[in-house]
């Protein structure tokens, strides 16, 4: 991935999303008669500066992490008689309430716009189809086989393995039932089965649900020749090379890449002797294995992939909407990214899902750069993706973030009086300490996915 992407990718992202955030709180300011001083978008040094006609100063800052709206506050600062009226904190609760939930619901409504955008533009998805069922997984004791599309996960219907995925991921660390609806090749009727769960990959590190499951996905046979190589992978270290053709793996044919695959996953930090074609002569090369995820989770990792090969039309479906039918598809999307979001933090919480899962700003910048590099539409989903999650993250009931401001005005709105600033004054230490806390948290699980 270029270098390029990352930082344009990570800038266009965040330049975008704080500043549809901080203009959210700014609007909403303004048509409550709030004066605005400053609209910074980053922090630190100014790079930018102007002032419109009503006095407020716009800055785009040396910093690009951020941003914030100041506004004029007595508590901040001595304000003349006649601009007391234009105060945030003269302002009534519900006021401040809505120019503080205005950041957060901008961010919303920008990822509305943009899946909106996208379900227009319209996507290409890889039919659901199952390939293999792993032998003694939970989708085979459920009665799935090979050859069945799946139609609907849990009564959500699905156009593609995203889909899936997105449903299943929703049911980390629960017990009960998956409820799939499938249908076979050249039949009409729909088939319903029931996988049970039991506390289903609870504290699971990157899970991969699909899998977990017992569900390979149908896909076109590949050959195992190597496309490229992870410059510090296993394979790499071995001294194999581009164009290489794998014919075993420890004296075991191989007729196609899947094979490599399965048989490599089953045995992390192993060590494999590969026989393999080089301009037509054959030779072996030892390589030792590595290990990816942990406990039940983990998996052997060669440090090479394939070329991919082209996919028949009939297992490829296209899926488009018009204008009116993409605004209940966007809003549907935002919906349930949201609710997952919230759950996921939920369920990171309680220890259902591990904390190693989450994300830093080094993550996000190489998704971003990936993106970026992938095309607009995925950019584009990507950037409604994060928006999400920073309204998502900002409406947590935490001091310093607007979720914990928005508390303390619910008490105040229920109290009939604000908290005692030396109350809100703890509050905000207590806050300040939980995000560096989760920052640190997130930044060292980034340096360990490097």
């Amino acid at each position: 991935m270029s270098g390029l992407y990352m930082l344009l990718g990570t800038l266009v992202a965040l330049g975008v999303l704080v500043t549809i955030h901080e203009y959210g709180h700014f609007w909403v300011a303004r048509r409550c008669g709030v004066k605005v001083l400053r609209f910074s978008v980053g922090f630190g040094t100014p790079l930018v500066r102007w002032h419109d006609r009503h006095g407020t100063e716009f800055v785009i800052a040396l910093i690009p992490l951020g941003g914030y709206v100041k506004m004029l506050d007595e508590r901040e600062a001595s304000v003349a008689p006649e601009d007391q009226h234009r105060s945030f904190n003269g302002k009534t609760v519900g006021q401040r309430i809505a120019i503080v939930a205005a950041g957060p619901v901008a961010n919303f409504a920008l990822a509305f716009v943009l899946f909106w955008l996208l379900a227009m533009l319209g996507s290409q998805h890889v039919k659901p189809v199952i390939g293999n069922v792993v032998s003694g997984s939970l989708a085979e004791r459920a009665g799935l086989h090979s050859g069945q599309e799946i139609v609907s996960v849990d009564g959500q219907a699905v156009s593609g393995w995203s889909d899936v995925n997105l449903q299943l991921i929703q049911r980390i660390g629960e017990s009960g039932s998956i409820e799939l609806t499938t249908q076979s090749a050249g039949q009409s009727a729909l088939e319903s089965y029931s996988i049970k769960l039991d506390k289903w990959l609870y504290g699971a590190q990157e899970p991969n649900p699909i899998y977990e499951v017992g569900i390979e996905p149908w896909r076109p046979q590949v050959p195992a020749v190597v496309g490229h190589l992870d410059p510090a992978g296993p394979a790499q270290y071995a001294g194999l090379q581009l164009n290489d053709r794998v014919l075993a793996i420890d004296e075991q044919p191989v007729e196609h890449w899947d094979a490599v695959v399965q048989y490599v996953q089953a045995r992390p930090n192993a060590s494999v002797m590969l026989s393999i074609d080089r301009a037509g002569q054959e030779r072996e090369v030892q390589v030792l294995l590595t290990a990816q995820g942990e406990g039940a989770q983990q998996r052997g990792y060669l440090g090479m992939g394939v070329t991919g090969t082209a996919w028949p039309e009939d297992m490829l479906r296209d899926v488009r909407f018009g204008p009116l039918d993409a605004v209940l598809s966007g809003a549907q999307r935002t919906w349930s990214m949201s609710v997952l979001t919230l759950g996921s933090l939920k369920k990171m919480l309680f220890g259902e899902l591990s904390v190693k899962n989450l994300s830093g700003p080094i993550s996000i910048a190489k998704v971003a750069g990936a993106s970026a590099e992938s095309g607009l539409r995925s950019f584009l989903n990507f950037m409604a993706y994060l928006s999400i999650s920073l309204g998502v993250l900002n409406l947590l009931p935490i001091p310093v973030l607007d979720g914990g401001h928005l508390l303390f005005y619910l008490v105040e709105l229920v109290r009939g009086r604000p908290l005692s600033e030396r109350v809100q004054g703890y509050g905000m230490q207590i806050g300040i300490a939980l995000v560096l806390c989760v920052m640190l948290l997130a930044v060292f699980n980034d340096l360990a996915r490097l």
